[in-house]
């Protein structure tokens, strides 16, 4: 059966990427253009989602997934505020003894479930605390293109980061 290859995957943290944190707090900008309101219960960091990222996510020559412990509420809180649709999320197993070797040996806990999720498939990983120790793992363990893409949490997604992205999507096709 000949079909048309899958579009690679980017799996997408939410805090650091999408809502940054670890600066002074008056130093982010509270978007009030975002598309859905913040109800009177609801995260105050919330507001510092960008509207913005929503299309320039969804003009990437890719399938976006939540790679982030907000897990479903991603669909529910985020993506309504900027505006994409219900995404596939990665349901996170419960912690195992192979998971407190990996943190010994500063595997972060998200990698082995990332590398298992995209089946073979390139992917992008965009998340604030990837490191040095993943790279290396996916690049032994991972029979595709890997890009682990690190997001400095204290200014979230940029610019910079959307060009060094997509250009290596791009290289893909």
């Amino acid at each position: 059966m000949t079909g048309s290859p899958q579009r690679p995957l980017l799996f997408l943290d939410v805090d650091g990427p999408l809502i940054p944190f670890g600066a002074a707090p008056e130093q982010y900008p509270a978007h009030v253009g975002c598309l859905e309101p913040l109800d009177a219960d609801a995260n105050p960091l919330l507001a510092r989602l960008d509207p913005g990222h929503g299309p320039r996510l969804a003009a990437l020559p890719c399938e976006v997934v939540w790679a982030t412990t907000w897990m479903a509420d991603a669909n529910e809180c985020i993506a309504p505020r900027i505006g994409l649709p219900q995404l596939p999320v990665v349901v996170w197993p419960e912690p195992s003894d192979i998971d407190e070797q990996d943190e010994r040996n500063g595997l972060h806990w998200k990698t082995r479930t990332l590398v298992e999720w995209a089946a073979g498939r390139p992917f992008v990983w965009v998340d604030d605390e990837i490191t040095d120790t993943d790279r290396a793992w996916v690049a032994a363990h991972h029979p595709a293109n890997a890009l682990l893409h690190r997001v400095d949490p204290r200014r979230g997604l940029t610019d910079h980061d959307y060009a060094a992205i997509g250009s290596w999507l791009r290289r893909l096709f």
